[in-house]
């Protein structure tokens, strides 16, 4: 899917564009695990500004669940959780996908399994499974291995879908791309040029989507990417922004 492009800043934020942010590796530093990254003022307060600054389009698009994003942002900003399971639009109504099984039979197999190896972590997210291995990168091969070896008995229902060092069970047919399409047809985000800014693989579907539509995709850090611009890290992401809201 991805391909080595872009490596130019992108230009300067406008009001008339529509944001779409990732958070992990873009908005916030990563950490070890995902309840160990912190609640930050700073960056808060920055996407009040974007908010602001663009008149209320600026969504937040994670593989984090929706409670998780309100926890971290201390808001209840239009948002899709989950790689875009479910979705909060910017009248606040939330929609979830209904998968037509459920994960707790995988969930106990992988539990089991990832209880025998120190190191891994598997959240359980409600509408999917992640696994961590960024503790135990050494455990990448096995991690992948075991999360595939349980599809068989979800019957299509659902796929797996990489990042970095985590490797994740989610509802098949639902990506962040779909979620951008989603927000995009309705207000405030309707007829803008749409900004996606992203540093993950599950990243890959939005920028592609923001490329259909025309709009600016932008990668954060190194790596191969269908992204048009770069930007060279978290803090490059938050200096972009804050240039642009300071003018």
């Amino acid at each position: 899917m991805s391909a080595q492009r872009g490596s130019r800043q992108p230009p300067a934020p406008r009001p008339d564009w529509a944001y779409f942010f990732d958070i992990d590796g873009t908005l916030l530093d990563i950490a070890d695990s995902p309840g160990s990254v912190q609640p930050d003022r700073d960056v808060r307060a920055l996407i009040e500004a974007v908010y602001s600054f663009s008149g209320g389009a600026v969504a937040l698009i994670s593989g984090r669940s929706i409670r998780d994003v309100d926890l971290l942002f201390h808001a209840h900003l239009p948002a899709a959780g989950q790689h875009g399971t479910e979705r909060r639009d910017a009248a606040g109504r939330v929609t979830r996908h209904a998968a037509p099984v459920t994960l707790d039979g995988a969930h106990e197999r992988l539990r089991a399994a990832v209880a025998e190896h120190a190191g891994l972590l598997l959240e359980h997210k409600g509408l999917s499974l992640a696994l961590h291995y960024r503790r135990a990168p050494r455990l990448a091969g096995y991690a992948h291995r075991l999360v595939r070896s349980v599809l068989p008995e979800l019957g299509g229902a659902f796929c797996v879908q990489s990042g970095k060092r985590v490797v994740e069970l989610r509802p098949a047919g639902k990506d962040k791309g779909g979620a951008v399409r989603e927000f995009m047809s309705e207000e405030p985000f309707r007829g803008r040029a749409p900004v996606f800014v992203g540093d993950d693989r599950t990243d890959e579907y939005g920028f592609e989507m923001v490329n259909r539509l025309r709009g600016y995709s932008v990668k954060v850090g190194h790596g191969p990417s269908v992204a048009r611009w770069r930007l060279r890290d978290v803090r490059a992401v938050r200096a972009w922004l804050e240039g642009a809201i300071a003018a």
